[in-house]
């Protein structure tokens, strides 16, 4: 059975702030986790395990509960199997020409972003080596924390070991940021921000040196923020 590993001294845990994601078994929901946060922590999109549990919006979930972290594999339904004519002399009939309109995205997903903090990036994006799923910047303690982008603030806690006190903002239906490290945490859990806003201040919580740690997740998976942040 998967579960979540929390270490409530503070140490650093790198090796469960990177783990491998997870497709199988079950966690025990704890106090203060959301599903978001339990989303984070296995490498899964938060939508895929609300479908899987049968939960609903606005996802909340109860301390105790079982959330199954079973890959299901959607069911495919076959084309519709057409019928033969029912007389061999069909009449042709004219069809108006369809205007074609411009193809639209039915859900953008456009982010504008911006740096979290005002450091010089310290440790890189990787997904092999000495796995990072994100990066970290360098900075002093107490120093502002600004979110990347406008969003809502979906988990505010210290219950993923390894991140220390962290914030995890939702942007919009693919993409979640998370800021790690804080000293002090300055928003909660519904909390809607706007795009620059000071969040929290940079500390040394579950780490050995004051810094943020920064990450980008699109549906579930992460993505190098490198990408996304504007050149300086």
């Amino acid at each position: 059975m998967a579960a979540c590993s929390h270490d409530p001294s503070g140490v650093v845990v790198r090796e469960l702030r990177s783990p491998p994601r997870v497709t199988s078994g079950t966690h025990i929901v704890r106090q203060d986790e959301t599903l978001y946060s339990i989303a984070w922590l296995y490498g899964r999109d938060f939508r895929e395990l609300a479908d899987n549990n049968g939960i609903r919006s606005p996802y909340i979930i109860q301390p105790g509960q079982h959330i199954s972290l079973e890959q299901r594999k959607r069911a495919v339904t076959p084309p519709p199997q057409r019928q033969p004519a029912t007389s061999p002399k069909q009449q042709v009939v004219k069809k108006e020409p369809v205007q074609k309109r411009p193809a639209v995205s039915p859900n953008p997903q456009t982010v504008s972003w911006r740096w979290p903090a005002k450091g010089k990036v310290i440790q890189r994006f990787s997904l092999s080596g000495s796995v990072n799923k994100g990066i970290d910047i360098d900075g002093n303690l107490g120093e502002p924390v600004m979110a990347a982008a406008a969003g809502e603030v979906v988990y505010a806690g210290s219950d993923l070991a390894g991140y220390g006190r962290l914030i995890i903002m939702k942007h919009n239906n693919s993409y979640l940021s998370a800021y790690a490290h804080n000293r002090e945490l300055l928003v909660g859990e519904g909390d809607s921000v706007k795009a620059g806003q000071k969040i929290a201040e940079i500390g040394s919580t579950g780490t050995t040196e004051p810094k943020l740690h920064f990450e980008i997740r699109r549906d579930g998976k992460p993505v190098d923020p490198m990408r996304f942040l504007p050149k300086r």
